[in-house]
């Protein structure tokens, strides 16, 4: 009859606009939550077949939710620097747990990026799920895999130690006093038995330069040592002797006794107009082997053989033993256009000398770029790559499957995931110290309520005009 599937309809009306309304509540609970999507009820018709000449069956309404979640939310600045948005499209990939992860462990894929430093050091975030990410390997890379999330590990920030970076470069800025007199004693200057390297005044050992500089230089561990330049002007022109050595001399194995720390020793010569004369050098280096300070002046390095390292000769010094430092190689810059090593009439003098290397550092600061690349910053000023965070992104976003937390997972409707870089393949770009806002707008949510309450109200109208009808029905007959 008519009249029941009118009541059937008023009570699908119901059922409906009670749906939409508890979706309409979800949405305005959510208003201040970070990366929440909002989700909305559709309503459709539900028709019955119909049969000619017995009247007309009412079908309905049913209501289906739907999600937004490819809608954006807007980002917004904050203070903490582990804060992540996104900008543009993609999800960040968490679990549920940080280590001990395993094929089944559920992955679940969110735009909530509030992630803050765990007590283990992981970046988790208030949802408790712990941002993954390509962690880097052992040569310092971070290799990238599309397709396999075992790839994938819960990225710790805690477990980067301090840092030192060994000196591999220095730049000189000096002159030498052209005018310099010769020394009266210089026949008897020998790097064997009278080195500049060992000289004392008060011991009256060695030979005492013309002129010395020193430069600081930073080990593998990130100790200090220093090295020094000590130059002796010749009685040819534009000539000096220098010897390259360490201070103190026992820093150093060159297999001499007693030890003199020298590293290089020879001759480096000059122009009439007072630069460094590298043709000149170069020329007397095929002549004469092994008689310049650097065989290519432009090209002027130094090696020195780890600790542990066979016994140092004068051809391939050495670190102390008892130092038990690594090897390391430094390259100078002499012929500098905007200074290096130069002989005026002027004092001896050194303008500036720079160098890279650092000490022990210690974890100051963690930085995340646009590019996903977690980056530890130490108070030595050194940087160091931790992990790179992975995106995910989906072929129908909107089929994603809910999970607590405000995170989906993979469904049928939403195909499988595609990992990928931030930036790259179409995904979106990392927002360091922002955070997505909800996409709930609230004066659409509070006219919803309006016209979810009437619908509802004249939904219950069906029902109660329905009864009415019914109830004349029944008192035809009395």
């Amino acid at each position: 009859m008519s009249i029941n599937s009118a009541l059937i309809a008023g009570v699908s009306g119901l059922t409906a606009n009670a749906a939409s309304m508890a979706a309409i509540s979800q949405n305005i609970a959510n208003v201040n939550t970070v990366g929440y999507k909002r989700t909305a009820a559709e309503f459709s018709t539900v028709f019955n077949a119909q049969s000619q000449g017995v009247g007309y069956s009412a079908g309905g309404v049913l209501a289906n939710t739907r999600n937004f979640i490819s809608q954006s939310g807007q980002l917004q600045r904050t203070t903490s620097n582990t804060d992540l948005g996104i900008s543009g499209q993609g999800f960040f990939v968490t679990t549920e747990k940080a280590v001990g992860l395993d094929p089944s462990d559920a992955r679940l894929f969110t735009r909530a990026g509030a992630f803050r430093v765990d007590n283990f050091g992981y970046l988790k975030n208030t949802a408790g799920l712990y941002l993954q990410g390509w962690p880097v390997n052992a040569d310092g890379n971070i290799p990238t895999d599309a397709s396999d999330l075992s790839k994938l590990a819960s990225i710790n920030v805690g477990s980067v130690g301090g840092t030192a970076e060994a000196t591999t470069r220095a730049q000189l800025n000096a002159n030498l006093k052209s005018s310099q007199a010769v020394s009266a004693a210089i026949a008897t200057y020998s790097t064997a038995t009278k080195s500049m390297s060992t000289y004392s005044a008060t011991a009256g050992t060695g030979f005492k330069p013309d002129y010395q500089m020193t430069l600081p230089v930073s080990d593998s561990k990130g100790g200090q040592r220093t090295l020094a330049y000590s130059f002796l002007k010749t009685a040819n022109p534009n000539e000096w002797q220098v010897e390259l050595h360490a201070i103190p001399v026992s820093d150093v194995d060159n297999g001499t006794t007693p030890a003199n720390g020298i590293l290089k020793s020879g001759l480096v010569l000059f122009t009439q107009d007072g630069r460094l004369d590298v043709a000149a050098m170069k020329a007397r280096e095929i002549t004469t082997p092994g008689s310049m300070l650097f065989a290519d002046p432009s090209a002027a390095t130094i090696t020195l053989a780890a600790s542990d390292a066979a016994a140092g000769t004068a051809a391939a010094p050495k670190w102390k033993t008892s130092l038990g430092i690594d090897d390391q190689t430094i390259s100078f810059d002499l012929t500098a256009t905007s200074g290096g090593l130069t002989q005026y009439d002027s004092d001896s003098i050194v303008q500036s000398v720079v160098t890279n290397g650092t000490a022990f550092g210690n974890l100051a600061n963690i930085d995340i770029d646009e590019e996903g690349f977690v980056t530890a910053i130490f108070d030595n000023g050194v940087t160091r790559r931790i992990a790179q965070v992975a995106l995910a992104t989906f072929i129908s976003t909107d089929s994603l499957g809910s999970a607590t937390g405000n995170a989906y997972r993979v469904s049928q409707g939403s195909g499988t995931y595609s990992l990928k870089t931030p930036g790259a393949g179409g995904a979106g770009l990392i927002g360091a110290s922002q955070l997505e806002a909800s996409t709930v707008d609230l004066s659409t949510e509070f006219t919803g309520l309006i016209t979810t309450q009437r619908a509802y109200s004249a939904s219950s109208k069906i029902i109660t005009t329905a009864d009415e009808m019914l109830a004349e029905l029944i008192n035809i007959k009395r």
